[in-house]
């Protein structure tokens, strides 16, 4: 070996020493000893914040369910397969005849940005099952007779749709929304198919690094409320990037005007009306790279013109450094503290509240079922499991959660499955999208009485002033209804 050859060897052994040093602190991330209970409920620790230049990487492998396999249902449930052998189904609707629609979906072929960050994101959702090409179809399963499993399959439209989350159905119009625009469709249920054109109520910034567009009908059905999730983690890519996003909008179904009803919201997913004080509820998921720890995802209520301190602020008082665009005057004045912390990375998508009906036990009757999806970016990794988040007489969450599904995450680091999104079926059972297991869960407590539903809270307005008074007169004129709980 000449002296030459043998230099160069030397110097290639100790770049791949080198490399592969690199590679194991990079793998190694930044591992938490604190428990997700710490991060969760109505008044979460805040640690100092850990900025990460590279995200800690703890990915779960989808490895499926065995046949006959199935999650850990809590005491005095059950859990059965609804529908199996779907294409990563993702969000449900079920109609008033009981058909339950599924989107097959996945993210646009454009989410995943380009150069090394496009590189890393691909392989890291390769890993995590989620790299399939969307399938673009929304599917119908049919239980005619009620005992728990979808006996007929039909697919009832391939065609018009572009990663399509957001589901709504009212007075024989479906909405769809797209990951780029709403949409509706002349559709009565009993059909098997969607024919016919749509017609674009509204355009959606498209893509980006929270592509689903989720969608909720008022209580009243004039208006349809649309989450949009930003395009990146804190708007590295310029605050003009984030146009539109990160917020929630109305579209007044008459008139067709749509306006941003609230926003700062790194990514709101599920939405539901609180059926005991019938404001809109949803569930968020907060920004990375600030550890383990850091930032809780939430549970919320939605006032109009709320604003959440996205990307400059977390929970209210909290400013994030790292962010590069002006923070707007006064921010932190009107930012909005979120009601309810679920656990910092845990991925909450899907959104449901206990409603007339149910047949899921006593103890689940007044509050609202959660889907963890599960972490991608945290060591230990949490989630993947199925919540219910209880609320007091008043329509506030209250307490733990309680696990209602729980075996998605395997001892050995690896998962069976990824709980999504939430409906309800015919026969009272909570329905569960399993995504990367392309099945959809069903869950119930046999011999349960339907649950009666939520009384809903009813007090008085305050009176018009009509002269300044102090704050304790103001307080003292206003006389609450004795019957409203409090």
């Amino acid at each position: 070996m000449t002296s030459a050859f043998r230099k160069i060897a030397i110097a290639l052994v100790l770049v791949l020493l080198v490399a592969a040093a690199v590679g194991a602190w990079l793998l190694q991330g930044n591992p938490t000893d604190r428990p997700l209970a710490a991060t969760v409920g109505k008044d979460p620790q805040l640690v100092d914040p850990e900025p990460e230049k590279f995200p800690t990487i703890g990915i779960a492998a989808p490895v499926g369910w065995a046949n006959g396999a199935a999650p850990v249902a809590a005491g005095g449930l059950v859990v059965n397969r609804f529908a199996q052998g779907l294409d990563h189904p993702r969000t449900m609707l079920t109609l008033p005849n009981g058909d339950v629609i599924v989107a097959e979906t996945n993210r646009p072929g454009s989410g995943d940005g380009g150069g090394i960050t496009g590189f890393v994101m691909k392989l890291l959702f390769r890993k995590a099952g989620a790299d399939t090409p969307s399938a673009n179809k929304l599917i119908l399963l049919r239980d005619a007779n009620g005992d728990g499993v979808a006996e007929q399959r039909f697919v009832l439209r391939a065609q018009s749709l572009d990663s399509p989350s957001g589901l709504a159905w009212q007075k024989d119009t479906l909405y769809v929304a797209n990951h780029n625009a709403v949409l509706s469709f002349a559709f009565t249920p009993g059909q098997t198919s969607l024919a016919g054109n749509p017609r674009k109520l509204m355009d959606l910034p498209g893509g980006g690094n929270h592509w689903m567009r989720n969608l909720e009908l008022s209580p009243d059905g004039t208006k349809l409320y649309v989450a949009v999730g930003s395009a990146s983690n804190i708007a590295e890519n310029g605050i003009e990037q984030e146009a539109g996003r990160a917020a929630i909008w109305e579209l007044d179904l008459a008139s067709g005007k749509a306006r941003q009803f609230a926003n700062g919201l790194r990514n709101p997913n599920g939405m539901d009306f609180n059926p005991a004080t019938g404001e809109l509820w949803t569930v968020v998921n907060e920004r990375d790279m600030l550890g383990g720890d850091l930032v809780p995802d939430y549970l919320t209520n939605v006032p109009i013109g709320a604003q959440y301190g996205w990307p400059w602020v977390y929970w209210k008082t909290n400013e994030d450094d790292r962010v590069k665009a002006p923070m707007p005057q006064f921010l932190t004045e009107y930012a909005r503290k979120p009601e309810y912390a679920l656990g910092a990375h845990v991925a909450a998508l899907g959104l449901r509240f206990a409603a007339a009906g149910n047949k899921l036990g006593d103890n689940l009757r007044n509050g609202a079922f959660i889907a963890r999806h599960g972490s991608w970016n945290r060591k230990p990794a949490v989630g993947y499991d199925v919540v219910f988040v209880t609320f007091d007489p008043n329509g506030n969450p209250r307490g733990s959660p309680t696990p209602v599904l729980t075996g998605f995450l395997r001892p050995d680091g690896k998962t069976n499955g990824r709980p999504t999104w939430l409906a309800f079926d015919r026969t009272g059972g909570l329905l569960v999208s399993d995504d990367t297991a392309g099945i959809i869960w069903r869950v119930i407590a046999p011999g349960s009485a339907a649950n009666p539903g939520v009384k809903p809270v009813v007090t008085e307005s305050m009176p018009p002033q009509r002269q300044l008074n102090s704050e304790a007169e103001a307080i003292a004129s206003f006389r609450p209804n004795p019957d409203d709980g409090q």
